[in-house]
C-alpha cells in the first residue's frame, strides 16, 4: 500500500474512532478526543516526513505496548496472531504432537514430549532434531514457525524426519494431531503410609476436577489421612477453578473470593457450590514466590478459613482480574478490571510496583503500605503483597557452576547421550546417578569446553577496566592480581564441591526421558526441604490444630533451612 493510502486508511480508523461514544462530551472526554488527534497528527506526520520508510503497523504496536505497560503489567494487547497461544494459557489446550521443542544450532529439537500423547506415542525422544516438517527443510527455520507447522487440526496426519543422537540412520515418523490437553495436576501419590501428595502446576479448564480425582483416588486406594497440596511456582489461571478446589475441603456457602472494580455490575462473590470432599482432614499448602494468582486465591482462602497451614515462601502478589474485549480484526485485550479480596477482607495484590524481586514478585513492603486482618480463629495475617506462610522455608539456591550446566544445555545434551545408552533405569523415585556415571559427565563437560564467569569475576573485570580508566590500576597490580586469583573459578573443583545438587539436577533429566514429567517431579521430591518440613508439620496433629486455633500466636512461625 502507498504511504498516501496508508494515511487515508489510518486516518480514517483513528477519525471513527473520534468519533465514537461522545454524543455528550464532558471534561475528561474532551481531553480524550485532543489527545487522539494529537496522536493521529503526529502519525501522520511522522509516516510523511521521516527519512526512511516507516512500518505503520509496527509503530502503532509498538505505541500500544508502550501505553498499556505504564498501567500494570498483565494489561496486554494481543494481536490476532498471539491468539493461538492466548487460548492455550486459557484452556490447556491445542491441536498438535503434545512436545515442547527448543531451538539448537541450526535446528529445533524436541525439549519435552508429554506423555500421553503423539510425539511420546510414537516413539520421539527429548533431543531429537527435527531436519523436516512434511517434507520440508527446517533448517535455519523461525522456532514459532516451527511450531506453526507441528500444530494442526485433530486428526490430521504429519511427517517428521528425525536426526537422533547414536543412530546412524535418519528417522521417519508419522504421526496423527490430536487435542493436547496439559494435565493441571501433573503428579499424585502418596509419600508416607497415611500422607498423600498433590502437585498442581496450573488452573486451566478441569483443574478442579483433576484434583478431586485425585484426592478421591488417593482416599479410596491408599487410605490418605492427611495431604500436602503443592502450588508451588503455579502460576494460576481461572478463578472458578481456585473456587473448585477450596470447595473440596471446605463446606457449601463458604465465600472464597470476592472481586471489586470500576464497573460495579461485573462485581461477584465466589463462594462454594457443592458438597466438600474432607473437610477435617489435615491439610499443608505448599508455596513459593512463583505462585500467583488463583494459586493465592487458594493458599490465602485456606488459611483466612483456618482450613490449611502454609508452608514455604511468601507469594508473587497478584490479585488483579483480567478480561477479555474484544477488539477489531480479531485482536484481543487483556484488561484489568477488578482486585480481588479473600475472606479475611484482604487483598494480595502487591500494593507497591517498585519494589518488586527480579522474578517479578513480591519484594520489601514498606510499613505504610501493609495493613492487619484477622481469619476465621482471629489470627492475623496481612495484606501489601502475597499470601505470607504459617511456616518459612527459606529455599536453597543454585551454585553458578549449576546454573550455567542448566543454561549452556550441558544436563540435557549429557542426558540424550544417556538415553542412547540405556534402554531402561530403576524407577523415578529410586534412580540416581552412579559415581561413575557423574565421572563421565565430568569428563563430557571437559570435552565439549565448557566455560563461564561467575558474577564475582565479571563484576572484577569491570573493576580493572574502571581502574584502568581512572589510572588506579598500576598503582596496586600487585593487589588486583591477588584479588583476581582469589576470585577465579575452576570448573573441576567446583564440580566436585557442588556434586550434590549437580547429580540430582541431572537425576531428574534422566528420570524425565523414561517416564516424563510425572517421573521428574517424583523423583524432585526425594530430596525437597520445603516438602520435608511439611511433612514434619502434617505428623503431628497437635502442632497443626494449634496453628490454625490461633493459639500459637501472630503468623509465620520461622522454620528457616539455610
Amino acid at each position: 500500500m502507498k504511504r498516501t493510502n496508508r494515511n487515508i486508511v489510518l486516518g480514517g480508523v483513528l477519525i471513527i474512532a473520534l468519533s465514537v461514544g461522545f454524543t455528550t462530551i464532558g471534561n475528561k472526554d474532551m481531553e480524550l478526543v485532543k489527545n487522539l488527534d494529537i496522536y493521529y497528527t503526529l502519525f501522520r506526520e511522522l509516516n510523511m516526513f521521516y527519512v526512511d520508510e516507516t512500518d505503520p503497523e509496527k509503530l502503532v504496536t509498538t505505541s500500544i505496548d508502550a501505553m498499556l505497560a505504564s498501567l500494570d503489567p498483565y494489561t496486554t494487547y494481543i494481536p490476532e496472531s498471539d491468539m493461538d497461544d492466548f487460548q492455550f494459557q486459557t484452556t490447556g489446550e491445542y491441536g498438535g504432537i503434545g512436545s515442547l521443542i527448543r531451538r539448537s544450532g541450526d535446528y529445533v529439537i524436541i525439549a519435552d514430549p508429554y506423555e500421553g500423547f503423539p510425539a511420546a506415542k510414537s516413539g520421539i525422544r527429548a533431543g531429537d532434531k527435527i531436519l523436516k516438517v512434511n517434507g520440508s527443510s527446517t533448517e535455519n527455520m523461525a522456532i514459532e514457525s516451527v511450531s506453526d507447522k507441528l500444530k494442526g487440526k485433530p486428526g490430521t496426519e504429519l511427517k517428521l524426519t528425525i536426526e537422533r543422537y547414536g543412530e546412524e540412520k535418519i528417522l521417519d515418523f508419522t504421526l496423527i494431531r490430536e487435542q493436547i490437553s496439559i494435565r493441571n495436576v501433573p503428579y499424585y501419590g502418596m509419600i508416607d503410609a497415611q500422607t498423600g501428595y498433590i502437585r498442581l502446576s496450573n488452573f486451566t479448564t478441569g483443574a478442579g476436577k483433576e484434583v478431586e480425582n485425585a484426592v478421591l483416588a488417593l482416599k479410596e486406594n491408599h487410605g490418605m489421612k492427611s495431604l500436602v497440596l503443592d502450588l508451588r511456582s503455579n502460576p494460576g489461571g481461572l478463578l472458578i477453578e481456585a473456587v473448585r478446589i477450596c470447595n473440596l475441603f471446605v463446606p457449601k456457602g463458604e465465600l472464597i473470593v470476592s472481586t471489586r472494580g470500576k464497573v460495579k455490575q461485573w462485581d461477584s462473590d465466589y463462594m462454594t457450590q457443592q458438597q466438600a470432599v474432607d473437610t477435617q482432614m489435615p491439610l499443608v499448602v505448599l508455596i513459593n514466590s512463583g505462585s500467583a494468582s488463583a494459586s493465592e486465591i487458594v493458599a490465602g482462602a485456606l488459611q483466612d478459613l483456618d482450613r490449611a497451614v502454609i508452608v514455604g515462601q511468601r507469594t508473587f502478589g497478584k490479585g488483579l482480574v483480567q478480561t477479555s474485549r474484544p477488539l477489531k480484526y480479531n485482536a484481543q485485550l487483556k484488561v484489568t478490571t477488578a482486585k480481588y479480596y479473600i475472606p479475611s477482607g484482604r487483598c494480595i495484590q502487591a500494593l507497591d510496583y517498585t519494589h518488586r524481586n527480579e522474578d517479578g514478585s513480591v519484594g520489601v513492603i514498606p510499613d505504610s503500605l501493609i495493613s492487619e486482618y484477622k481469619t476465621r480463629n482471629g489470627r492475623l495475617v496481612y495484606d501489601g503483597g502475597g499470601i505470607q506462610p504459617d511456616f518459612e522455608v527459606v529455599p536453597e539456591t543454585l551454585s553458578e557452576i549449576a546454573l550455567q550446566l542448566y543454561t549452556q544445555n550441558m544436563l540435557f545434551d549429557f542426558a540424550t547421550r544417556y538415553r542412547a545408552s540405556h534402554n531402561e533405569i530403576s524407577a523415578a523415585g529410586v534412580f540416581s546417578l552412579s559415581i561413575d556415571e557423574y565421572n563421565s559427565f565430568k569428563a563430557f563437560v571437559e570435552k565439549q569446553g565448557f566455560e563461564f564467569k561467575t558474577a564475582s569475576e565479571q563484576a572484577f573485570e569491570e573493576l580493572v577496566t574502571t581502574a584502568k580508566h581512572e589510572k588506579y590500576y598500576d598503582l596496586a597490580t600487585d593487589e588486583f592480581a591477588s584479588l583476581e586469583q582469589m576470585l577465579s573459578h575452576n570448573n573441576l573443583k567446583d564440580l566436585e564441591t557442588f556434586q550434590d545438587e549437580i547429580r540430582q539436577l541431572l537425576t531428574e533429566e534422566i528420570v524425565n526421558r523414561y517416564y516424563y514429567h510425572a517421573g521428574r517431579i517424583l523423583s524432585q521430591i526425594q530430596d525437597d526441604k520445603q516438602l520435608e518440613k511439611a511433612k514434619t508439620v502434617i505428623r503431628e496433629p497437635s502442632l497443626v490444630k494449634e496453628v490454625l486455633s490461633g493459639e500459637q500466636g501472630d503468623l509465620a512461625v520461622a522454620a528457616v533451612y539455610p
